[in-house]
């Protein structure tokens, strides 16, 4: 019958059935082999017994038991699991470990109990208990019975500890010990629908998070984070706080049909003011902070990207305070939202490449180089240009990912280009605002270029004016100039279409300007465009400075540029923008051929 129970027990925890079923299922059983006497097991939490299972008692006498303290005179089990020995009591009426609790039991008809700690290792982790309605002592049979069942309690409760250390490891962020992700994407998917009354959903983000770590170091970033997400379990209660990673929390608020998301939130921000000491360093943290409330016609997810358009738009607008969504919230932030969430989708699949356009003569037709422009395949294989995703690019983790991504696809393709001995003189790659906010345009440059072997006399940086127009104009003469001096070409791309283009030629050093597409389109008799760029031509070539035309797309507006001076165009006349393929071939059968000592004075 002992082996039976083993083998039955153990299958249950194989299959993993619930700990308190087991247990249950193990008492029962052994009542049926040991008629006389009542099982009951309590688990220990290191200082208090919970019941596990006592199928047989009443369920008053379970819960009376329930959260007892163990000591040297706390009953049977009690003692048990304080001593870590077995505790036989053959008179519960008058042993003094019963003192307290004999008018629970003896009502009962019960006038002894043995109970045995159960271990795992070396801890005590529950007791396992015979109750009798006789003045007794265990059996011999009852011994084997006993030892049988403390060690598949064992096992049973180990097993189980197991199981929630896996689940808190799972769902519990290592750093602030809340919730994590996981645990947030799953109060969403599995228990919010099914909430009664109203909801909603707070998104926090730490403002200065990445100052701290810069300045003081991640030690100190790290100090910064658990101080908030001890101040905001503090402001909602720990069972309401997330940690989603990074810089970023989440608070799920739930039970009230009137519920204020911004008294909340105003809470948060409050709780966030007062200065913390971070490894050694005063630091003042701070949120922004966007929520939404659930709307009846609505779900968890779309709650969720509410939450998110809510934080982004603070982010933009409103940093170190709370917005709350509403229907109509910045409809072109929601574009940009979705702009981006789709390029970081494109960026982790590998779907963002570098296509080619070329750069003619307008004598010879010959190429001369390409500008690279950047492409997005979709998941349904369509590729389309950046224009259609440029409201991304205003987002500056975006744009600098997707900078990164083109410098790499290009210096690779470059280096296939001169290995193959194709005559490739230079290509265009523009650079974004937030390229020069980053401070490390030409380290990076210098790094992904020189892995790849590819000098930079062969690169030409592409910046508009607006890149200017975000920052003081000496940090980013400073950039170009020390670009400059590592031997690249800066082009100023889409001339004429910002602010004090001409202060800027005077400002900013640039070997080449861009005339953009609106002034190509206007080289027609009569237009004064013509005047315009006619200007242009002259300026530069009294600055020293060449000009490649854009948009160029019929014969008459090349021939009319030819006459103004201008000998370098690119546009639709010539070729749109093409892979890397079509590119070679472009190059093999129309690039201009020429030594070395030839190529700057024929290219300009």
């Amino acid at each position: 019958m002992i082996l039976e129970l083993r083998n039955a027990i153990l299958e249950m925890i194989a299959r993993g059935e619930p700990l308190a079923a087991t247990i249950e299922y193990l008492c029962l059983k052994v009542e049926a082999i040991v008629p006389r006497i009542t099982a009951s097991v309590l688990s220990f939490d290191g200082r208090h017994l919970h019941t596990l299972a006592g199928p047989s008692l009443p369920s008053d006498y379970s819960a009376a038991v329930s959260n007892l303290e163990a000591g040297p005179l706390a009953g049977s089990c009690g003692t048990a699991a304080y001593t870590g020995v077995p505790v036989i009591v053959t008179d519960i009426e008058t042993d003094p470990r019963w003192h307290d609790f004999k008018a629970l039991a003896l009502p009962l008809g019960f006038k002894a109990c043995w109970s045995s700690p159960i271990r795992s290792g070396e801890r005590v982790v529950g007791t396992f208990a015979f109750y009798y309605r006789e003045h007794s002592g265990p059996s011999a049979l009852e011994q084997k019975v006993v030892e049988a069942c403390v060690h598949l309690c064992s096992i049973a409760i180990d097993r189980e500890e197991r199981v929630l250390e896996r689940q808190r490891l799972t769902y519990r962020d290592a750093l602030t010990g809340l919730s994590n992700r996981a645990r947030f994407d799953q109060v969403l998917a599995e228990e919010l629908p099914r909430s009664d009354g109203g909801w909603g959903i707070l998104l926090a983000d730490i403002d200065n998070l990445k100052l701290v770590n810069d300045t003081f170091g991640h030690a100190a970033g790290d100090a910064l984070i658990q101080v908030v997400a001890d101040r905001i379990s503090a402001a909602v209660g720990r069972e309401n706080a997330f940690r989603l990673g990074g810089d970023e929390f989440a608070i799920i608020l739930s039970g009230d049909e009137d519920l204020d998301l911004k008294i909340k939130a105003n809470d948060i921000v409050a709780a966030l003011s007062s200065a913390s000491t971070c490894d050694g360093h005063v630091v003042f943290p701070a949120a922004t902070i966007g929520g939404a409330l659930a709307e009846t016609d609505g779900n968890a997810n779309q709650t969720r990207q509410n939450a998110d358009v809510a934080l982004y738009h603070a982010k933009e607008h409103n940093r170190g305070r709370f917005v709350q969504y509403y229907r109509g919230l910045g409809t072109a932030l929601t574009r940009r939202f979705r702009a981006v969430r789709d390029v970081g989708v494109a960026l982790s699949e590998d779907r963002i490449d570098a296509h080619y356009q070329p750069i003619v003569r307008l004598d010879t037709r010959e190429v001369v180089g390409f500008e690279a422009l950047c492409r997005m395949t979709t998941p349904s294989g369509e590729i389309i240009a950046a224009t259609h995703f440029q409201e991304a690019m205003k987002d500056a983790h975006i744009a600098s990912e997707l900078t990164h991504r083109m410098l790499l696809r290009v210096a690779g393709d470059i280096r296939n280009w001169l290995d193959r001995g194709l005559p490739l003189q230079h290509v265009g790659i523009n650079l974004s605002a937030a390229d020069f906010r980053g401070g490390n345009v030409r380290d990076r440059l210098c790094e992904i270029f020189g892995e790849a072997g590819v000098p930079l006399e062969h690169i030409i940086l592409e910046v508009t004016e607006s890149v200017y127009l975000g920052q003081r104009d000496h940090v980013v003469a400073d950039e170009i100039r020390a670009l400059r001096s590592e031997g690249l070409r800066v082009a100023l791309d889409d001339f004429g279409t910002g602010y004090a283009s001409l202060t800027h030629l005077l400002t900013v050093p640039v070997d080449i300007i861009k005339i953009d597409k609106s002034f190509t389109d206007r080289l027609v008799p009569g237009d004064a465009g013509i005047f315009i760029v006619e200007g242009i031509m002259g300026i530069a070539r009294n600055l020293g400075i060449r000009v490649v035309a854009e948009g160029i797309e019929t014969e008459s507006q090349a021939d009319q540029l030819g006459k103004l001076g201008c000998k370098l165009g690119q546009g639709y006349l010539f070729s749109k923008a093409v892979d890397r393929a079509v590119a070679a071939v472009i190059l093999e059968e129309h690039g201009q051929r020429m030594t070395k000592g030839e190529v700057h004075a024929r290219a300009s």
